[in-house]
């Protein structure tokens, strides 16, 4: 695929399945989706040569997760900052021609070293391709950085997402 830039719409088109055809990656439907819009993808360049993709969530104090998380100290679980990563190198795959649905595999590293609040106003996510694999197993394997109102408070290394034809083993 060509297109560099995604905005929310085709974010949606890609979380019901529209994008890539049936049967193959998806994003999730909000309020599990955790960016807005993607501002660059590239299966070119990056830190190591093999591509990179940077998105963005605008924040405001009404989203789902900080009248939960948690009650009179409203932060935003760190868990979704990792998810995001995770939905954006399962994008990736889809985008570069990859098959299956796409399932996260794990991650080597993550390192916490801020939060966003409900006063915070952007979210970024830079996302570095390492490694794409695109045979009977397509596997990426990325680096990323999570960035609140510009300073980067999450870091992920080796974060690893597969594209799978078949999940039913996955869940035996």
């Amino acid at each position: 695929m060509s297109q560099s830039t995604f905005e929310y719409d085709d974010l949606i088109r890609c979380a019901k399945g529209e994008m890539f055809g049936p049967g193959n990656a998806q994003l999730p439907l909000p309020p599990m989706l955790m960016f807005d819009r993607i501002n660059l993808i590239t299966d070119e360049g990056g830190e190591y040569g093999k591509g990179e993709m940077h998105a963005e969530l605008s924040i405001h104090p009404d989203l789902w997760f900080f009248a939960c998380h948690f009650e009179g100290d409203p932060v935003m679980p760190g868990c979704l900052g990792l998810d995001a990563m995770w939905q954006l190198v399962g994008f990736f795959l889809g985008w570069s021609g990859g098959k299956g649905h796409g399932r996260a595999l794990g991650v080597g590293d993550v390192k916490f070293s801020g939060q966003v609040l409900p006063r915070n106003k952007k979210v970024e996510y830079r996302v570095q391709m390492k490694r794409v694999i695109m045979r009977k197993l397509t596997m990426g394997i990325a680096d990323a950085q999570m960035l609140c109102d510009g300073v980067v408070i999450y870091e992920a290394k080796d974060l690893r997402v597969g594209l799978f034809t078949s999940t039913e083993a996955l869940s035996e």
